[in-house]
């Protein structure tokens, strides 16, 4: 059982992590992508000395590291519990400024600046929060729940073996990374230092959530060349390349294939990016889905149009590069289901509900999992992430934190 008396420290903590302004830069070329990063990984890791894990570390890359040793005769392997401290590109981390609106009654979540409500057919979890109390924004940055809520919980849950010496448990270690919202959280990751046998990431949504299947995925480039010159003197010489790039996306289908056409299990080809000129443009795309073979079915499409575009423009041509980008970690999770099984029944001792539904995208977990350490994705809280939007509930929080003490204790229970 847990402690009805224990004081929960994981709100304080988010509420005093989401001031570090830890957004990454998908552009930059250094790692981790803004040292800022470092500010916010240096105190955790001075934090979690203070806590008693002497081992605890920020490496040159910003990754902390940390051991709370195992307090049991039993042969428990090491379980990592992983969160990332950036913030995404897409909105500020500046500044944040977090409200509590506590007793939460229903209806919409007007929030004080900029026009911004949060509503409640847009977030249909809300239904499930009466009487709670909800962190927000105050509309002029994101909140940073994601994922310095999974941060501050993973805190709590080792204050808490901490401060109770009678529940036994195996090696926990700890993990917080630079970079995941660019996709390069796991780049300079040192799993032999971790010293884990299993992970989990603690970056879900909704209470309940057991994440075991993502998208496998690889991006696409494709650079069309055409042939410039002097458009005074262009007559039956320039060769446009974005009139063929404009022919190649024309192409593309338009009923299916894209994100917005797209839901469940059906993957999509998606272009994120055009920049060029006459000379040459180059469009960049993801490509997804959750059978890993099916992404070159979606490359060869690609690379079928682009040669019948260029064929419409004589003496231009294309360079077509498939980058492989991470891949579906059920295809390792289920060789190792144990981690799953572990977590939902911890999630019924405590009485949550499990939901297991395939994430239409990636986490580290993936990554991870093809790296040789087996990482499914457990519950945060956190919701509408990315945005001004962000929220999350300071309960589920507190149920975030029972459920890793909990994994920890059936872990030890079952070696």
């Amino acid at each position: 059982m847990f402690d009805s008396n224990y004081n929960f420290t994981c709100v304080e903590r988010f509420l005093r992590y989401v001031k570090y302004d830890t957004q990454s830069d998908e552009d930059s070329i250094t790692f981790p992508s803004t040292d800022k990063q470092k500010v916010l990984a240096a105190d955790l890791a001075e934090e979690l000395r203070q806590m008693g894990l002497q081992d605890a570390t920020m490496d040159e890359w910003g990754y902390v590291m940390a051991t709370l040793p195992s307090n049991t005769e039993k042969n428990v392997p090491p379980i990592a519990f992983i969160a990332h401290i950036d913030t995404s590109p897409a909105v500020t981390g500046a500044n944040v400024n977090p409200i509590i609106r506590k007793n939460y009654q229903g209806g919409d979540i007007q929030l004080e600046n900029g026009g911004f409500v949060i509503k409640v057919d847009e977030n249909p979890d809300l239904k499930n929060m009466i009487g709670y109390d909800i962190i927000t924004t105050d509309g002029t940055t994101l909140l940073g729940a994601d994922n310095k809520a999974g941060v501050a919980e993973i805190m709590d849950a080792i204050n808490y073996l901490i401060t109770h010496p009678e529940i036994k448990h195996g090696d926990i270690k700890v993990c917080f990374t630079p970079d995941e919202e660019v996709g390069r959280g796991t780049e300079k990751i040192d799993l032999k230092k971790l010293g884990a046998k299993y992970a989990y990431t603690v970056d879900g949504s909704s209470r309940g959530e057991i994440e075991v299947e993502t998208f496998s995925a690889d991006a696409v480039v494709i650079k069309f060349i055409g042939k410039n010159i002097h458009p005074g003197y262009a007559k039956g010489i320039m060769i446009n390349s974005i009139k063929i790039a404009a022919t190649f996306i024309d192409s593309l289908p338009k009923d299916s294939l894209s994100p917005e056409t797209t839901e469940g299990r059906n993957g999509f080809v998606h272009c994120t990016s055009i920049l060029g000129n006459e000379e040459a443009t180059t469009l960049k795309f993801i490509v997804r889905d959750f059978e890993t073979p099916k992404l070159k079915e979606y490359e060869e499409m690609l690379k079928n149009l682009a040669e019948k575009a260029v064929e419409k423009y004589p003496g231009s041509k294309f360079e077509f590069q498939v980058i492989e980008q991470y891949r579906n970690m059920r295809e390792v999770l289920d060789k190792h289901p144990q981690v799953t099984e572990y977590a939902i029944e911890a999630m019924n001792r405590l009485g949550i509900k499990p939901i297991m539904h395939p994430i239409r995208g990636g986490t580290d977990g993936s990554r991870l999992s093809f790296m040789g350490l087996p990482t499914p994705n457990i519950f945060a809280g956190e919701h509408s992430f990315h945005s001004q939007l962000e929220w999350i509930a300071v309960q589920d929080m507190y149920e975030a934190v029972k459920l890793i003490v909990e994994i920890a204790k059936v872990w030890e229970e079952k070696s």
